[in-house]
């Protein structure tokens, strides 16, 4: 073997691996991009289904206060009466669900939690019996939930995960 074969043989080598090394870029980024997608996924899905099934236990007990007492368009306080004594004192019987930055926060008693981070938008509608618009808490009867997050892991070079969007609209059983 001559040194021009040897050098003709690597050279054919370093091309053929900067192509395998392209390739294994490309499908990394693949990977990454799409487990960032499904994080941002399930972390919405999660935090919408627990959201949902607060509002539908709202106003659950004593007849003598409001299910929500705070109704705005980034914010709700939500009341149950979970340990039945006809009073809303216990930690977990009020329940505050805002957005603080890009962070959905729940507050339960122990301080305002991070359910998801990465919330591009939250968005709360509320309707009254007859199904329109309303802004008082006493009159809500149904809400629109909308939220919107985006991954929050840093992506190699060039991945950019979608926003993923869920909405849905909640009635209150309790009133």
């Amino acid at each position: 073997m001559t040194l021009a074969e040897l050098l003709a043989a690597i050279a054919v080598l370093a091309l053929l691996m900067t192509g395998m090394l392209g390739i294994l870029e490309h499908g990394h980024r693949a990977y990454a991009t799409s487990a960032a997608r499904v994080e941002a996924q399930q972390n919405t899905r999660a935090a919408l289904a627990r959201l949902a099934a607060e509002l539908r236990r709202a106003g659950a007990g004593s007849a003598g206060f409001d299910a929500i007492s705070i109704a705005e368009p980034q914010r709700i306080m939500l009341h149950h009466d979970a340990d039945g004594d006809g009073l809303i004192a216990g930690n977990g019987e009020t329940i505050v669900w805002r957005l603080a930055g890009t962070t959905l926060r729940r507050a339960a008693g122990g301080g305002a939690q991070p359910v998801v981070d990465g919330v591009e938008q939250f968005v709360l509608t509320y309707f009254d019996a007859a199904d329109a618009p309303t802004t008082s808490p006493a009159a809500v009867r149904s809400i629109g939930i909308t939220l919107a997050t985006r991954s929050q892991y840093a992506l190699p070079r060039g991945g950019r995960p979608g926003a993923f969007v869920v909405a849905t609209r909640v009635r209150l059983r309790n009133r």
